[in-house]
């Protein structure tokens, strides 16, 4: 993702002084920083372009950019992997907030990974169905088996308007009471203001993906992998 703003952690897992408390599903011992720094000391003349919000702008160095000795400052690389997040559950379903990683001024990433399901012993793991009426929905499925989606395979993508009502699959609601748990792992952003799609989208887009929530099967022609789906 890219972002005109900041992408920090969420403020409720964050103290006044900016640490990540203890209910967060991650904290800094999993944040990986750099280890090894190559420095260039070259001189020569350097194209360097860069990106303010829409506009590309050419800078020149007589230096090379990486001739630096360390990083210091706000602007600091680093990595956090998701394998690393702690999902949140609970005897009852929780909401989409459980899963929030980041958030930026105009949207939030969330990361489901592999954890145990609702354990009240009436309780209904399938996600409710809803409209996101503040955000458009982006699911990358990265891996595993979805429970709440049919014809839905690793490596697709779908989007979900908001105000456009969806939740699980029929028949996934039955399938998943009694399941203990899921090995799924997706990411997800939501935008809280409207995705356009782009031509290169639009061309791999699943037109039978609305069929998914009708009674029959999709037709097996009907699904293709890394598609955008809407």
């Amino acid at each position: 993702m890219e972002s005109y703003s900041a992408i920090i952690t969420p403020n409720r897992y964050r103290n006044k002084f900016g640490q990540l408390l203890e209910h967060s599903p991650f904290c800094e011992r999993d944040i990986r920083k750099p280890s090894e720094l190559e420095t260039y000391d070259k001189k020569g003349e350097f194209l360097l372009k860069i990106q303010k919000q829409d506009n590309i702008y050419p800078y020149h160095y007589l230096s090379h950019p990486f001739d630096v000795v360390g990083w210091d400052g706000y602007v600091y690389p680093y990595a956090f992997s998701i394998h690393n997040f702690e999902p949140i559950t609970g005897r009852v379903h929780q909401p989409p907030p459980v899963h929030q990683t980041f958030s930026a001024r105009n949207f939030v990433i969330c990361s489901f990974v592999p954890r145990l399901y609702d354990y009240h012993p009436l309780s209904i793991p399938a996600p409710y169905n809803h409209s996101n009426i503040d955000s458009d929905e982006v699911l990358y499925y990265v891996d595993g088996d979805f429970m709440s989606r049919k014809s839905v395979e690793k490596g697709m993508i779908t989007l979900h308007p908001g105000g456009i009502p969806h939740g699980p699959h029929p028949g996934t609601v039955e399938k998943s009471i009694g399941a203990k748990g899921t090995h799924e792992l997706a990411v997800m952003v939501d935008t809280f203001k409207p995705l356009l799609m782009t031509e290169i989208a639009a061309e791999i887009e699943n037109p039978d993906y609305y069929k998914s929530w009708l009674e029959h099967d999709v037709p097996p022609n009907g699904v293709r992998m890394n598609n955008i789906t809407s």
